[in-house]
């Protein structure tokens, strides 16, 4: 389906792509509308506000809308606990905040906004990212075909589960028929930046699913100097705990100085939602920045230490990097697991996050030429996946049924 014959006519189709308001769930979209925009289709682009010079640089009407994922994360900590931060919580609290942001708080909001946009917009195809499931429900009002274009793996575990059924209430109150088992797109046609090995085989076997190569994408910041001129004899490693706020300080901490006692040196990424004022003073050999341009840092890197956000875990593995997942919010446990599964790196749960395990495994990872061959060996199954331009090139076809 998506993919045009040799000789085919390409129609010319004006297609919305829909994301929710964080760098993790918009970035990953940006190639294939690049590749959809440069195939001669009219893209619009509906996300928050944050989004809306890096779009404009790209030649996309932007359209705002949604709740940017760091707000949503503080409205659910106030209404569902009283917080304004998510330290003390424990996992299954995580995962209470998390199923409610993406569940309900999010889609119920976004579902009103892209009526209003699509009518706007007119789109002939509307491509939603997984989690943009009021995106999904609008263009099922409209009766607009829609893609599904997936960001992370399928795991159907409690966490996932507890979201979809509040997503299924939401769908009913639309009026909208939704899958009777998993959601997973919310039944429509499945790209997926997973390679076949790593991906759930309920998703594998689903017949709507096809494969997108992960092509990693950030806006034209630079990356500090320093990571250009250091001392190539010691190993660069990245530490990061996502953009969605949901991570904390002492858990940050904790994996700096684990990352920091090895003779490495040490990037962190914070986040620009993270409050670091009383992070404390840095060790030798690490640099904190508030964001850095991952898809230029990738390539630069020995070592990965990160949350198991899909954007980070699928960067690394297409680079060939191995790394250590630290999963802090509720939604990347499955990530992990699919690291675990390829022999391309390690985890460690939120109760085993100390500097000593952190210093252990990231050790371990570095010694062990396996763990880089086994990332090695994902990054070439990964370039064997159809390319951005190849799927772009049969979004017409869809549209047009």
């Amino acid at each position: 389906m998506f993919s045009r014959s040799d000789g085919e006519r390409l129609t010319r189709v004006r297609i919305l792509f829909c994301s929710l308001g964080s760098p993790g769930h918009t970035y990953p979209l940006l190639p294939l509308a690049v590749a959809a925009r440069d195939s001669g289709h009219e893209i619009a682009f509906t996300t928050s506000g944050q989004f809306r010079d890096a779009l404009a640089a790209l030649g996309f009407r932007h359209e705002e809308s949604g709740v940017p994922v760091t707000e949503a994360y503080q409205e659910g900590l106030r209404t569902g606990f009283g917080k304004e931060s998510p330290d003390g919580l424990g996992p299954d609290e995580l995962r209470e905040l998390s199923s409610l942001v993406f569940g309900r708080l999010i889609p119920k909001r976004s579902a009103g906004q892209l009526a209003e946009v699509i009518e706007r917009v007119r789109p002939e195809l509307v491509v939603h990212d997984v989690s943009s499931y009021g995106a999904a429900l609008a263009a099922a009002v409209a009766g607009i075909p829609a893609v599904c274009h997936g960001i992370g793996r399928e795991s159907p575990d409690e966490f996932t589960l507890a979201i979809e059924d509040k997503v299924r209430g939401l769908a009913g109150e639309l009026g909208v028929a939704v899958p009777s088992g998993r959601l997973m797109g919310m039944g429509n046609p499945y790209l997926d930046l997973y390679p076949d090995s790593m991906q759930d085989q309920e998703l594998l076997d689903s017949g709507r699913r096809f494969p997108l190569r992960p092509v990693p994408f950030s806006d034209d910041s630079d990356l500090p100097e320093w990571v250009r001129t250091r001392d190539r004899g010691r190993p660069l490693a990245y530490l990061t705990l996502g953009t969605s706020g949901s991570g904390s300080v002492g858990a940050l901490r904790r994996a700096v100085d684990g990352l920091a006692a090895l003779d490495v040196d040490v990037l962190v990424s914070s986040g620009r939602s993270l409050d670091v004022s009383e992070f404390g003073k840095l060790p030798p050999r690490v640099r904190l920045e508030s964001w850095v341009p991952q898809a230029k840092l990738f390539p630069e890197l020995d070592l990965a230490a990160h949350h198991g956000g899909s954007g980070t875990t699928l960067g690394s593995l297409a680079a060939g990097v191995p790394q250590l997942c630290l999963p802090w919010d509720n939604d990347p446990f499955g990530s992990g697991d699919a690291v675990l599964s390829t022999g391309a790196g390690l985890r460690l749960l939120p109760d085993e996050l100390t500097a000593d395990a952190v210093r252990e495994k990231a050790g371990e990872l570095l010694a062990d030429a396996g763990y880089l061959a086994a990332a090695e060996k994902m990054a070439a199954e990964i370039a064997q996946m159809p390319s951005p331009e190849e799927v772009a090139a049969g979004l017409a076809r869809f549209a047009a049924g």
